[in-house]
């Protein structure tokens, strides 16, 4: 157990239950130094986990939490939804196809469908990959403007490889093309000798709940981004949809 995650979430879960608390509260009732839990509420404040009460020196649990949550819930049915069109995807193209959520920088894979050649291959739900640097995070944030910035805002990205996209304005004009056409690419920019291609996937309220795509490894006689396109668009209509991709809000 690291114990640092571990009293983290201990404050987490004191606040869960009592709402509001200062921070002699919660150095008490977790048994802790007070200089360590106020290490502890200032990382977590960082990170939008915790906000202080205004007004007050109460602290109470922060809008990144309800975010985690909603992505938790989005996940369950969108795993559900995906898991035949994503077979169905496989199967049309030959490719693994992998569906993927955003959280906070990072897309997370929720499934995996091996490629149909029955070939062994290592299971990659769980992985994550950093949203700039992978087709599905870019599927995503091209119609997530202020989690594009959000994740812009700090300057040049973390470098994966030497074909990874770290200026802000390369990755805004990516961005601009995959919102024209509804698929993102990637090539060698996660890791060298992989490429994906993806589409973003919508809910009955119009927003990005995830992404789905290909993975390729390797040269490939045609190009699947259509039939990707194709299978983000009937995912979201089987989430409810009306519009693929949705209306612009302005």
């Amino acid at each position: 157990m690291i114990q640092s995650v571990d009293r983290a979430i201990r404050v987490l879960t004191a606040l869960q239950g009592a709402r509001r608390m200062s921070l002699s509260e919660l150095s008490a009732r977790l048994d802790l130094a007070p200089s360590t839990t106020h290490g502890i509420v200032r990382t977590l404040v960082e990170h939008g986990m915790v906000v202080q009460e205004r007004g007050s020196s109460r602290y109470q649990l922060g809008p990144a939490v309800l975010r985690l949550g909603n992505v938790y819930l989005d996940t369950l049915e969108l795993r559900s939804k995906a898991i035949p069109w994503a077979a169905d995807l496989a199967q049309r193209t030959g490719l693994a196809v992998r569906t993927g959520v955003l959280l906070i920088d990072d897309v997370v894979i929720i499934h995996h469908e091996p490629r149909p050649d029955g070939t062994r291959q290592m299971p990659e739900v769980g992985i994550v990959i950093p949203a700039h640097a992978s087709a599905l995070g870019k599927a995503m944030l091209a119609f997530l403007p202020d989690e594009t910035e959000r994740i812009l805002k700090e300057g040049e990205l973390r470098s994966m490889t030497g074909e990874t996209l770290t200026s802000p304005d390369d990755v805004r004009r990516h961005l601009d093309e995959v919102r024209a056409t509804g698929i993102a690419r990637e090539q060698d920019e996660a890791v060298l000798g992989e490429g994906a291609v993806a589409s973003p996937v919508f809910d009955s309220w119009g927003d990005v709940v995830g992404a789905i795509g290909v993975v390729i490894s390797g040269p490939e006689e045609s190009d699947p981004g259509a039939r990707v396109r194709e299978t983000a668009r009937a995912l979201s209509r089987e989430l409810g949809a009306q519009a693929w991709p949705p209306p612009s809000r302005g």
